[in-house]
């Protein structure tokens, strides 16, 4: 994994990041499909926010859709499905 980008302000931390990885387990949702064995890359972004110098809240978004088009089980634009 990689931190692109990190930003604090106040009580917040924000990261920009990104994982490489191959998928070597099934997949369960949203429809069971078997390990793929493809690499993929996903990016994404957390937001953190800190009292008392612990996580107290975390939110996060990944590119899942990215990563299903790169696993070919969903198509991606202009490709035929």
């Amino acid at each position: 994994m990689t931190s692109e980008d990190m930003i604090a302000e106040g009580d917040r931390v924000v990261v920009r990041l990104t994982a490489r990885g191959t998928n070597t387990g099934d997949i369960v949702t949203p429809m069971p499909r078997p390990a793929t064995g493809k690499q993929v890359t996903m990016t994404g972004i957390v937001i953190a926010r800190l009292a008392n110098d612990k996580f107290v809240e975390i939110w996060h978004q990944v590119d899942w859709l990215g990563v299903l088009q790169q696993l070919d089980l969903i198509p991606a634009p202009g490709q035929a499905s």
